[in-house]
């Protein structure tokens, strides 16, 4: 499992965190619709209006990411979950990127409003015109302590924790079930 490194950039003064979990982008203490330039590798993918950002671990998916309607990865899946947060756009949807990308999020110059950033929410902190969060994989993995195998406890953990897919079955359909139907629907 991969931990992200996440730099803040504020003016001229620039701050590095470790991250299990996740990095969240948002619109703060502004009551205006968060208004954010989302970069990988220095390519501009998109604008985002919306209240913000989650840039998740395969580890933070299985959290605020999914509470958002992302997608639970498994933590050996080298990936940054990218997810908004009621997006202004119905087609804005959650995506996966490579580990090995460099995500930088700005808020434009020209934003109406400010933010604030939170890693593993805390150490919350905010955001102004022109600064900018850079979140990449960090070169050193963390390891983690299984009881059976990697797979079987992580789909034991979902199951355990989020009750995942967990339902009362379907009834069968046989003949018994079928004639007490009809002669129901004979009474009524």
């Amino acid at each position: 499992m991969k931990r992200r490194q996440s730099y803040i950039t504020k003016g001229m003064k620039t701050e590095r965190m470790l991250v299990l979990n996740e990095v969240v982008i948002d619109r703060g203490s502004s009551p205006y619709l968060s208004s954010l330039e989302m970069y990988c590798n220095d390519l501009l993918v998109t604008d985002v209006q919306g209240d913000g950002l989650i840039i998740a671990t395969p580890t933070g998916s299985t959290a605020y990411a999914a509470a958002a309607g992302a997608s639970m990865v498994h933590p050996s899946v080298q990936t940054m979950v990218v997810t908004p947060i009621c997006p202004h756009s119905l087609s804005f949807r959650p995506i996966m990127v490579p580990g090995g990308v460099n995500m930088r999020v700005a808020i434009p110059r020209s934003s109406r409003g400010q933010g604030a950033v939170s890693c593993d929410g805390k150490n919350r902190q905010d955001l102004g015109r022109g600064d900018s969060v850079s979140i990449t994989m960090c070169v050193w993995p963390l390891p983690c302590v299984n009881s059976m195998d990697h797979l079987a406890d992580w789909f034991h953990s979902l199951s355990r924790c989020l009750s995942w897919n967990v339902r009362q079955k379907q009834k069968s359909f046989d003949s018994s079930d079928e004639g007490d139907a009809t002669a129901d629907d004979e009474d009524t």
